[in-house]
C-alpha cells in the first residue's frame, strides 16, 4: 500500500501518529536513563525494549516490525515479524532500534539514541541482520555523485570538487574497526579529516544531512544492515543520498538473506530501494551527542530531547520533554 492510496482519514491519522512515534522514542530513552554509565549493556537494552514495546502497543496502527531486535528465537520482544499496535488504523512497517549504542550507554559515551521509523506496509527493505557496506552524503549534491564502485579517495575528491574546496576541508565519518584499516589509510592520503566512532552509525549517517551543524561531509564503511535501513529513513526526511550493499561472511548469513526475500546478493541499494514511500522518523538522545542532547536530570524531572521527521512534508521538529520523576 502506498501512502497516496490511504484514505483521507488514515492520512490524517498518519500525521497524528507522528507525535505518538515521538512518545515511543522518548519512553525508550527515559527507561534506559538509569543504566547510563553503569556498565550493563543488556540491562540498558532490555529497559529500552520493554518501554518501546509498551508504547508502540498503545498506537492505533496495524504494525509489523520489519527491522527489530532479531529473529523470534533471538529476541523475545520487538522481534522481526512481531505485530504491534492496537490493530486499528493504517497498516504500517516499523523499523526500530530501541537503543542504538548499548555500549555507548553502558560507558556513558556520546551519541547513544533510541530510534524508530514507520512507513506504509511493504515499503521498507526487510534487511537481514548481516553486515552492509554504506556510503552516505547530505543534500544538495547531484544524484550519483559518489558510488560504492569508486575508491574512497575518488569519493573525497568528488565531494571536494562539488563543494569547491580542497580535500583537506572534507571530514569523513567511519566506524573505528579493524576491517576499516585500509579504508582509513586511503582516506588519509587525500588529506581529509576522519571522525572515528566506536558505535552508532545511524546517528553518524544522519550527521551527513546537516554538515554545517555536525561537521561531517560523508560517511563510509561497513556496519549493520538494519541500521542502514533506519539511516535511509532519516535521510528520506532530511535529504541526502545513501547507497549500500550487503556483505556476507558465511553461508548461514546468505541463508538469512534468502529467508528475508533477498535473491540478488550483489545488489546495490539506494535510498528509494530501502525506503520506498513516505516515512516518519523519531530519535531521542540517551547520551549527549552532536545530533541530540542526552537525558539530563533536574530536581524532580528527567529531560529528553527528540527529533521528529516527516518525509511527506520535509518537516523537522525538535522537542524537549520534561518527565516528572515519581
Amino acid at each position: 500500500m502506498s501512502a497516496d492510496s490511504l484514505t483521507p482519514d488514515l492520512q490524517f491519522r498518519d500525521r497524528m501518529i507522528s507525535l505518538g512515534l515521538a512518545r515511543v522514542s522518548e519512553a525508550a530513552a527515559l527507561a534506559s536513563a538509569f543504566h547510563i554509565g553503569r556498565g550493563d549493556e543488556k540491562a540498558a537494552d532490555q529497559a529500552a525494549v520493554d518501554a518501546m514495546r509498551t508504547q508502540l502497543n498503545l498506537l492505533d496502527i496495524d504494525g509489523i516490525v520489519v527491522i527489530g531486535e532479531g529473529e523470534r528465537d533471538e529476541a523475545p520482544m520487538l522481534f522481526i515479524g512481531e505485530a504491534v499496535g492496537t490493530g486499528d488504523g493504517p497498516s504500517v512497517d516499523i523499523a526500530l532500534d530501541p537503543l542504538e549504542g548499548t555500549t555507548l550507554t553502558a560507558k556513558d559515551m556520546p551519541n547513544a539514541l533510541t530510534v524508530i521509523a514507520m512507513g506504509p506496509r511493504g515499503t521498507m527493505l526487510r534487511a537481514p541482520d548481516v553486515y552492509m557496506e554504506k556510503l552516505a552524503i547530505g543534500p544538495g549534491y547531484p544524484d550519483g555523485l559518489v558510488s560504492l564502485d569508486m575508491a574512497p579517495a575518488e569519493r573525497i575528491h568528488r565531494i571536494a570538487e562539488a563543494k569547491r574546496c580542497d580535500p583537506s576541508e572534507i571530514t569523513v565519518c567511519a566506524l573505528d574497526r579493524d576491517r576499516h584499516v585500509e579504508l582509513i589509510r586511503e582516506i588519509r592520503t587525500t588529506g581529509a579529516a576522519i571522525r572515528l566512532i566506536t558505535d552508532g552509525d545511524v546517528a553518524a549517517i544522519m550527521h551527513c544531512a546537516e554538515p554545517e551543524r555536525t561537521g561531517i561531509d560523508i560517511y563510509m564503511g561497513v556496519g549493520g544492515a538494519p541500521e542502514g535501513v533506519l539511516a535511509a529513513a532519516a535521510l528520506r526526511c532530511m535529504g541526502g543520498q545513501i547507497c549500500a550493499r550487503l556483505k556476507f561472511r558465511n553461508d548461514a548469513e546468505r541463508a538469512r538473506a534468502t529467508a528475508a526475500g533477498i535473491s540478488d546478493f550483489d545488489r546495490v541499494y539506494r535510498l528509494g530501494d530501502m525506503v520506498r514511500d513516505n516515512v516518519i522518523f523519531a530519535a531521542t538522545g540517551v547520551t549527549n551527542g552532536s545530533l541530540l542532547t542526552g537525558i539530563s536530570r533536574e530536581p524532580g524531572f528527567l529531560q529528553a530531547e527528540t527529533i521528529l521527521l516527516r518525509s511527506r512534508t520535509g518537516s523537522q521538529r525538535r522537542m524537549i520533554y520534561r518527565h516528572p520523576i515519581e
